[in-house]
């Protein structure tokens, strides 16, 4: 777990996706929609890819991706963001860790 927890911290919004994953899509749009520029890794495309997704699982994602790290903290999958976005709240985790000012 230390690679993908390694690389969650190093930027306000990290997600590891899957290039041809439609619901990994969907949350990079709806987080890019704010304005956060997040750092994706492609876990498919990745030469350390296949360690990553075993982290991922590790982690208690199913699926693996997408996964989404806001402020340095694993904030979940597809679920998640979500749910976090219908009550209001995703806005504020961009907030908080300096990915969004507005």
């Amino acid at each position: 777990m230390a690679l993908v927890t390694k690389l969650g911290a190093e930027k306000p919004v990290v997600i590891f996706s899957k290039s041809g994953c439609s619901m990994c899509h969907a949350i990079k749009t709806l987080i890019s929609g704010f304005g956060a520029n997040a750092t994706v890794y492609e876990i498919d495309e990745h030469p350390k890819g296949q360690q990553m997704e075993k982290e991922l699982k590790a982690l208690g994602l199913r699926p693996s991706v997408p996964a989404v790290f806001i402020g340095n903290e694993l904030v979940g999958g597809p679920n998640e963001i979500m749910s976090l976005q219908l009550k209001g709240m995703l806005v504020g985790l961009l907030k908080k860790a300096n990915a969004i000012w507005v």
